[in-house]
This record gives structure tokens, sequence and C-alpha cells, in this order.
């Protein structure tokens, strides 16, 4: 089923100061046009999160937190809470792989902040993805298995509307390597039937995809044209406003098409 929506998250990670953010969205917002099929989320870091929320105009930009904890509060120095990120943000990040591989996140937590997201009326981003060694090993079907179960086990049916799963293989973030369009169609295959093993067909039709792993301008139109991809997670690009702002009208371009269809 293709969904009304494209979505489009820019995932700033660890770059960008309060000045520099709160720049870097005036200069997106005289770009970026809004369309009604297109959402588009900004993940800034946390720091830059409170005074974004004032700047933005939830119009054209939705916001992201890129982490958070999973309790609600309570003694644990140095965290921020998706209840105390309510109201400044609408979408939340949760088992990026980099959270996963260089803080080593473990499939409970992950699971907790999913529900926790769920519960402060945040809509979490559940991130999956398989390394390259294991990928290499032919574990891509067992890990992704085991990271959706691990992430959506404390989720309802109801819940599940709320949950957006971002296939990311670890292999292509960050070193320029893009997944084949092939492989993917494949992977999210296997991700909508494991949906409706868990949650049932109409569960596996409805929950929105997105790709993420070193997209850029030239190759965001091929993840566009794979069946069952609602979006795409942009980590470097989404710094740079006019491969940003393209990807975005790319994005537009393609739910036009589809819509002729």
């Amino acid at each position: 089923m293709a969904h009304d929506k494209k979505i489009i998250v820019g995932n700033w990670k660890m770059n960008l100061d309060v000045h520099e953010a709160s720049l870097y969205l005036y200069q997106l917002s005289k770009l970026v046009k809004v369309h009604r099929d297109v959402e588009v989320v900004l993940a800034p870091t946390v720091l830059t999160l409170q005074s974004l929320s004032l700047q933005v105009n939830l119009r054209q930009f939705k916001l992201a937190a890129q982490n958070f904890y999973w309790r609600d509060h309570g003694f644990f120095t140095g965290e921020v809470s998706a209840t105390q990120l309510r109201g400044i943000v609408q979408f939340g990040l949760v088992g990026h792989s980099e959270r996963r591989h260089i803080f080593n996140e473990t499939d409970k937590e992950v699971r907790n902040k999913v529900a926790a997201a769920i519960r402060n009326h945040i809509r979490p981003i559940l991130c999956i993805g398989e390394t390259a060694w294991e990928r290499a090993n032919n574990e891509t079907h067992d890990v992704l298995h085991d990271q959706l179960i691990g992430g959506l086990s404390n989720i309802t049916s109801e819940e599940l509307d709320q949950v957006i799963i971002a296939y990311e293989p670890v292999w292509a973030i960050g070193d320029g390597q893009n997944a084949n369009p092939d492989d993917v169609t494949k992977v999210v295959g296997m991700i909508r039937r494991q949906i409706e093993h868990l949650y049932g067909a109409a569960a596996a039709e409805s929950i929105q995809i997105l790709y993420g792993g070193s997209v850029t301008p030239d190759s965001a139109a091929a993840y566009f044209a794979i069946p069952g991809i609602d979006g795409l997670l942009i980590g470097g690009s989404s710094l740079d406003a006019r491969a940003f702002n393209e990807i975005i009208e790319k994005a537009h371009k393609s739910s036009a098409e589809t819509k002729k269809e």
C-alpha cells in the first residue's frame, strides 16, 4: 500500500551548535516548499531542540529527538526523557545503529524506548539493520527478525500504527556504499512479512517503512521507486540545504507519480 505521505527524516547527528542550527533551519525554511504529500522531519541534537521548536513552522517541518531515556523521570544524571521532550518533538529515533554499536544499546533498551515514546505521544522511528559481517554470513533475516521482535514486543496492535520502521543497513551508513534497490526490496518484503506474522496482514500493509544509508539526491529516486518504501532517513545529505531540498522535491515527484497510476 502506498501511503499518502512520504516521510523524509534528516538526522543531523552530533553536528551544528545552537546558533548554527538556527541559521540552518532559517536557510532550509526559505528553500523547502510545503507539499501535502511529504512530511519533513528534522532530528537535531538535543541541545538545540528547545530553541528550534520555537522557531520552526510545524506546517513545514516536524522535529525528532535523536535519542532519549526510557524512564519518565528520576535519578538518571545526564539523561533526557521522552516526557521532557513532549510538546517539543513529534518523532523520536530509537535504536539507531550508532546507538546500538557505539553505545551498546540492547534490544531491551530499544523496546523500552519505543514504549516510552508512545506513552508520551511521540512517534518512534525504530531503526533496524545488519552489519557487513552479518550480511556476509547470510544473517540479515535473523538479525532483522530479532531486532523487530526485540523492539516491538511491548507494543499492542493499536499502538503499532504510531510506529515507523527505518531499515538502515549498517554497512551502508556514512561510507557512501549504497544498498542495491533490489536488495532493499527483498528486505522490505521480509520486514512486512514479519509484521504480518506478529500483527496481521492489515498492520503489515499499513506500517510505514523508511530506508536509510548514504542516500544522496542522485540515489533517492531509485529508493522511492521501491514498492513498500514510504520515505528516507538521511544523514550527511540532510546537512546540505540544497541536497536535502532536492531529496524532498524527489519525494514529492514520486508521490505525484504514484497518485497518477
